[in-house]
């Protein structure tokens, strides 16, 4: 439903001091919010993003070394506002409290009036507040959006003790976040083990090591009890233990629930979250909803790729476009208290799924772990402590379930690898379904099409894509795929000429193998010019010479390499022309020197062996020239060019020569 069209009457009854009216109204002014409203102004729709939020547009993921003092909020802000200059107009501090659906307006709590053709609600998640006796006492704190952040780095100046509960990935950066500050800190986790959902017990082991070192403490299989706070104000906490840990500070990251009120008051059908299908419609054919707020086959989201993936699902289906949300892999790559943390599958499920092999590897001394999960012959899910060069290969191999590599067991176990060593393939190779940017789900080939449509710079590629406007760890990332070219494939320099050499000396060479054979003459005195060029003894010697001295050009010229000299003669281009026009003259010096005839036992292995070069050479040499009108036809691609196959089989056809060559040289000397 592309919402173009409105009841006639629908502007008779708006009120004179109304906002513009626009195509769409978007609630909430997070990632998925101001997704929606970017893809809808791009499409050409005007929107009218409604934010909650008095603080200029920010990056949430950097509020923990905001907290922490590692930075300044001006280093936080985004540089510029991510709906753009479009059709997009964003409003802060306007806070939704009110739906008019038959009128298709939107209230908010200032009493502005925003009018709607569609509505997309994108309120997202508010932080759980466990139902803890004392949980309402002073100094008890969340920590989910900039306002917690402010009000916690003012806390920190006199915080001594600090309590966290919840040991997920929020509750811990909380806790490196005050720790930094010089206080003490203790996280409680009910489950048995920090991160449940995304580590295993091991992992978790590590990850609690490296917090101990930096002086937080963690309790796993604890529930608080009670908030202490005899005078209103936090003292401390009474453990499922018995026991009391003192405190003056509570930071309470227990997890999130939907923000459904608006949605509830509206009469849309709401469960954990807003009820929607594949295309992110909500129970009302006017009205979309998209991220944490969202619910969709019986899941809520909470990580920011799969909300993102929502957000431009409901842009596409309100503008009419074919579009459903599909869930992958969950994955999570990311610095937690500055360890390199990675989790992909369902860690916690297949751990009790029966059916399901896991493969380990541990460096102690190094602090590393790696785990895999294989669920009938295929990955299912990945864990990491440290760094790990696989890891992009990992995540695309877990994502579509691809087989496990063929006897990587004993591999893994004694290397931590999956895969045999390989050179590291530039992440503009890559394919297209790979994620590169893991934090907002960005893909290779969401970034080729943004570089397509003219995004030639970094900053042009985060705005267009929201990739590395989170954590920025996928920065180089980005930077090498600028660096490895646009989405299409450039053409070669002088390609017009390499083409047409390549293709002469590949001619000459069919001709060479299958023209008629010039025939012994029966008489030698009625010779004529051709017959003393192909049977003259002095004549045949000189041509030899001149072949001889091209083929020995050709074998001396991959020393240009590692000649400094010869640097400073050309560059790869001209070179290359030089080899194929050499290429080409070798051709025109084997149809001098043997008039197209074979010969016989060593002249005519010799003679198939420079035939083979010759044609091969040619072929390469037309693949590279004509490489990206190939690529663009789907032939080869940046990681498998067309040429390479060619240039191979070209330099196994080589290897004999030399052997060949010198034998005949010798053969025809000695006898």
């Amino acid at each position: 439903m592309d919402g173009s069209t409105l009841d006639p009457d629908f502007e008779a009854h708006l009120p004179a001091a109304l906002a513009a009216r626009v195509d769409a109204v978007v609630v909430g002014g997070g990632p998925t919010g101001f997704r929606v409203a970017r893809e809808l102004s791009r499409r050409g729709r005007s929107v009218a993003l409604l934010n909650a939020e008095s603080w200029a547009p920010y990056n949430r993921v950097k509020l923990t070394p905001l907290l922490a003092g590692e930075v300044q909020f001006g280093q936080v802000a985004q540089p510029r506002d991510p709906v753009g200059d479009g059709l997009a107009h964003h409003y802060a501090g306007q806070r939704a409290v009110a739906v008019d659906l038959d009128a298709r307006l939107v209230e908010t709590a200032s009493g502005r009036l925003f009018p709607f053709r569609d509505l997309v609600i994108c309120t997202g998640s508010r932080a759980f507040l466990p139902s803890i006796p004392g949980i309402g006492a002073r100094n008890v704190f969340t920590f989910r959006d900039a306002d917690d952040a402010a009000a916690l780095k003012a806390r920190s100046l006199t915080a001594r003790q600090v309590a966290v509960i919840g040991g997920g990935l929020l509750g811990l950066e909380a806790a490196r976040a005050m720790a930094a500050q010089g206080a003490r800190v203790c996280v409680i986790e009910h489950e048995m083990r920090l991160m449940p959902r995304q580590l295993d017990a091991e992992a978790a082991a590590l990850l609690s090591a490296r917090l101990y070192a930096l002086g937080v403490t963690c309790l796993t299989g604890v529930r608080v009890e009670e908030v202490l706070a005899p005078a209103g104000a936090v003292t401390g906490l009474r453990l499922s233990t018995g026991e009391t840990l003192p405190a003056d500070t509570l930071v309470v990251c227990a997890g999130v629930r939907a923000e459904t009120t608006l949605a509830q008051s509206m009469g849309l059908a709401v469960h954990r979250g807003i009820l929607v299908d594949a295309a992110m419609r909500t129970s009302h054919p006017h009205v979309y909803a998209a991220g944490e707020c969202a619910e969709f086959d019986d899941r809520v989201e909470g990580l920011v790729g799969p909300c993102l993936d929502q957000a431009e699902t409901a842009a596409k289906t309100l503008c009419g476009e074919p579009a459903a949300f599909a869930r992958a892999a969950p994955a999570t790559r990311l610095k937690v208290v500055g360890v390199e943390v990675f989790s992909i599958g369902e860690v916690e499920a297949l751990e009790e799924r029966p059916g399901v092999r896991a493969f380990a590897w541990r460096d102690a001394s190094q602090g590393l772990y790696r785990r895999v999960f294989v669920e009938r012959g295929r990955l299912a899910g990945a864990i990491a402590i440290g760094p790990w060069a696989e890891l992009n290969r990992v995540q695309q191999a877990v994502t579509a379930r691809s087989p496990a590599p063929p006897l990587f067991a004993p591999r893994f176990r004694r290397e931590g690898t999956l895969w045999p060593a390989a050179a590291p393939a530039s992440a503009a190779d890559w394919p297209e379904a790979a994620t590169v940017c893991n934090c907002t789900g960005v893909t290779r080939g969401r970034l080729g099409e943004a570089m397509a449509n003219g995004a030639a710079s970094l900053d042009a590629l985060r705005f267009e894509t929201g990739a590395c406007t989170v954590c920025g760890t996928c920065q180089p990332l980005l930077e090498e795929i600028l660096a490895g070219g646009a989405a299409s494939a450039t053409a070669q320099r002088w390609w017009r000429i390499l083409s047409a050499v390549s293709i002469a000396a590949a001619l000459l060479a069919l001709v060479t193998a299958l023209a008629p054979r010039v025939p012994i003459p029966d008489a030698f005195e009625a010779r004529g010019g051709l017959e003393t060029l192909w049977f003259d003894n002095i004549v045949k010697q000189w041509t030899g010479y001149g072949l001889l001295a091209v083929t020995a050009a050709l074998m001396l010229l991959g020393l240009r390499k590692r000649l400094r000299v010869a640097r400073r003669l050309g560059g790869y281009d001209a070179w290359r022309l030089v080899h194929l026009g050499l290429g080409v003259a070798a051709a025109l010096g084997l149809f001098l020197h043997t008039g197209f005839r074979f010969g016989l036992n060593l002249s005519s292995a010799l003679m198939t062996v420079y035939v083979a070069a010759l044609l091969l050479g040619g072929i390469a040499g037309l693949a590279t020239g004509a490489d990206h009108k190939l690529r663009d036809a789907g032939v080869g691609s940046a990681a498998a060019p067309p040429r390479k196959i060619p240039v191979w089989l070209h330099i196994l056809a080589l290897w004999p020569l030399p052997l060949l060559l010198g034998a005949h040289v010798l053969g025809v000397y000695a006898y």
